[in-house]
């Protein structure tokens, strides 16, 4: 094992992926030259050339369009938005098109292509570059969503998610580029769709993903000063989810907290929700309690951007309340 960034993760996913197969190219703003907004790409255009490693002008819908097109036609696109906030002008491409071209053609042709890009807040940044899209892609039939949220993780993930014959949006919270974590010298890929247990416990099971799930492991530890004990659970795979994991988990504690950086209308745990109390209701002994942003925009100000966004507290106090303390 080695350590490494998870901008390192990123960057070695692509390039492994692109040594393996020729018809893998990555595409988008800042990705050649600069060697991409966050660095993700570093050092690809000298290995790849400009034809592998294409610098784009600032048009999302323009280079999303390309990406699907050369999908349909034999390519493996990886297509990189600065911003998933920046998506919504490509989304025509992404809902319309990359999500519904296979069942459309009758199963004739494949989109193989991967959206991948910052999610999320990211300090003062400001309204319309603080959102997370996870449960709008999620929401939608032919697209598979993925938040990892450790360089181990998202390496793992990202190999798979390109050798996917399927179209997959791939989401890396904006403040986790720097992160550092131990990833094996050896190829491995992981899953998609497979959750994974990050702590083991027995008390309460907290599902969560992407970088907020950090504030649950300092919630986790606090509590077990109190003696009790947490399972996290970190779904990584938005879409398809790994229901199983999840279930056998609140079987065994009976309780659950989810924890995401999003509105609360319609979220992703709106939905695991939905089907933990649809499939197992008998097992819980406590309403689900779930944890989200503030239903407003983002806030520029520091004060009320730590007030909008989920912290460890909040954790510990729905914690408390389905264990009745």
């Amino acid at each position: 094992m080695r350590t490494i960034q998870f901008r390192e993760a990123v960057c070695e996913a692509m390039s492994e992926e692109m040594r393996r197969d020729p018809s893998i190219y990555l595409m988008g703003e800042e990705v050649a030259e600069y060697n991409g907004a966050y660095k993700a790409s570093k050092g690809m255009l000298d290995e790849f050339g400009p034809k592998r490693i294409i610098d784009t002008p600032i048009a999302e819908s323009g280079f999303s369009g390309i990406g699907v097109g050369s999908a349909m036609n034999g390519c493996r696109p990886i297509i990189e938005f600065m911003t998933f906030n920046f998506s919504l002008v490509a989304m025509d491409q992404i809902i319309s098109n990359a999500a519904k071209m296979r069942q459309m053609s009758g199963g004739q042709i494949n989109i193989p292509i991967v959206f991948r890009g910052p999610t999320a807040s990211a300090g003062q940044l400001g309204a319309t570059h603080s959102q997370a899209f996870e449960n709008w892609f999620a929401n939608c039939p032919g697209l598979k969503v993925v938040v990892p949220s450790t360089p181990y993780d998202a390496k793992g993930l990202l190999k798979s998610a390109i050798r996917d014959n399927d179209p997959v949006i791939f989401m890396e919270s904006e403040q986790m580029y720097g992160d550092k974590g131990e990833v094996p010298e050896e190829e491995y890929t992981i899953p998609l769709g497979v959750a994974d247990i990050k702590r083991e416990g027995k008390d309460v099971t907290i599902v969560s993903f992407g970088k907020i799930i950090k504030e649950a492991f300092v919630a986790a530890e606090e509590l077990a000063k109190e003696g009790i004990e947490c399972e996290i659970i970190d779904i990584r795979t938005v879409r398809p989810m790994d229901w199983e994991t999840i279930f056998a988990s609140v079987k065994k504690t009976n309780r659950l907290v989810i924890l995401e950086e999003a509105w609360p209308f319609g979220s992703v745990s709106s939905e695991i929700t939905y089907q933990v109390q649809e499939h197992i209701f008998d097992y819980l002994d406590a309403p689900i309690q779930r944890i989200t942003t503030a239903d407003t925009p983002a806030p520029y100000s520091p004060a009320l951007l730590q007030e909008w966004l989920p912290n460890a507290q909040d954790v510990i106090k729905a914690v408390k309340k389905v264990m009745y303390k």
